[in-house]
């Protein structure tokens, strides 16, 4: 019986490589119209390079870039790059269409409901916060947590601990097959794969179910709980 549903927060509640990469292409206009003399494309090259090298979630992309290109930080440059890509981060930070309604579905089934990501726990929470999603949940586990990532067995564990309920009777979403559904097999959770925010192209999840729509995970559960 499932008694809790637990979710990956990046590209399962919120997509975020689409408000990324929105953020990144207002920086780099910002930039260039403050001087920074190189095209978009090589300013985006060099980015990604740079977050392939760092991470994701490393804060001072911008500032690394600048010193690469002048040996030293031109904070002017520097401002309105991090001003345009703050101003179209928040535009860009939406949920995916029907999460808000299916976590209060969820929340009025009686379900714990919890957060298991990668992200450091400060940019993790603001999302939550952004969203408003933050008194919604029961647990939120983050990197700083366990100071390990899925798919070690430390965040699920951490979860499940937090929410006081057996992996047998949890659900995990998420779509990372490598990370998300491989990790939460790994403890004992049943599964569910977020394809609508699948960006690997992933062919065979190997998750108990997967869905095109998170308001799907609403009959997924009456399913297991034999409601349906």
């Amino acid at each position: 019986m499932v008694k809790a549903v637990i979710f990956d927060l990046d590209n399962t509640l919120v997509d975020f490589m689409a408000m990324k990469r929105q953020a990144i292409d207002a920086a780099i206009h910002a930039m260039r119209d403050a001087g920074l003399k190189l095209s978009p494309e090589e300013i985006r090259k060099r980015i990604d390079v740079i977050y392939a090298e760092r991470g994701i979630e490393f804060q001072s992309v911008f500032d690394q870039l600048l010193f690469d290109e002048f040996s030293k930080v031109d904070f002017k440059i520097l401002a309105s790059g991090v001003i345009a890509y703050r101003r179209a981060r928040e535009a860009a930070l939406v949920p995916y269409p029907h999460a808000y309604m299916t976590l209060i579905q969820l929340a009025k089934m009686n379900l714990k409901l919890g957060v298991v990501s990668d992200a450091p726990g400060r940019e993790a929470w603001l999302r939550l916060c952004y969203l408003d999603f933050h008194h919604i949940f029961d647990a939120v586990v983050t990197y700083e947590d366990t100071q390990v990532r899925k798919p070690a067995p430390e965040p699920f564990r951490e979860v499940l601990k937090r929410l006081g309920v057996d992996p047998r009777d949890s659900l995990m979403v998420g779509d990372w097959a490598e990370r998300d559904v491989l990790g939460a097999k790994q403890v004992g959770m049943k599964t569910v794969f977020a394809r609508y925010g699948d960006t690997f192209g992933t062919l065979v999840s190997n998750a108990d179910y997967e869905v095109d729509d998170v308001a799907q995970i609403v009959e997924i559960v009456k399913q297991e709980n034999g409601e349906a």
